[in-house]
């Protein structure tokens, strides 16, 4: 069971953690695919959280599986919140594809 999965150094709990392998466009390579669901408290936190992602290419390691690639955000959402208030909470998906 995954509950870890690190972009670059930053480190989110996860839930709902699936991989899969999907045919490249590109070439014959079977690339990487992730997807998983993680909480954000509003406020400071959403704000560090979402201006991290802005950035849509990471390091992937995924400690539970020994597995790292390079990824980017093929899918993502949140749920709709007050996201200046320090005590609600965002529920995020995202989906990150292997790149080539």
């Amino acid at each position: 069971m995954v509950n870890k999965v690190f972009l670059n150094d930053f480190a989110l709990t996860v839930s709902n953690f699936k991989e899969e392998k999907v045919k490249s466009k590109k070439s014959e390579k079977l690339l990487t695919v992730v997807s998983f669901e993680f909480k954000v408290r509003g406020g400071e936190e959403y704000h560090v959280v979402t201006k991290f992602l802005y950035e849509n290419i990471f390091d992937v390691s995924i400690p539970d599986k020994s597995l790292e690639f390079r990824g980017e955000i093929n899918q993502y959402s949140t749920s709709y919140t007050n996201f200046s208030d320090e005590d609600s909470t965002s529920d995020f998906s995202l989906k990150l594809m292997e790149v080539e």
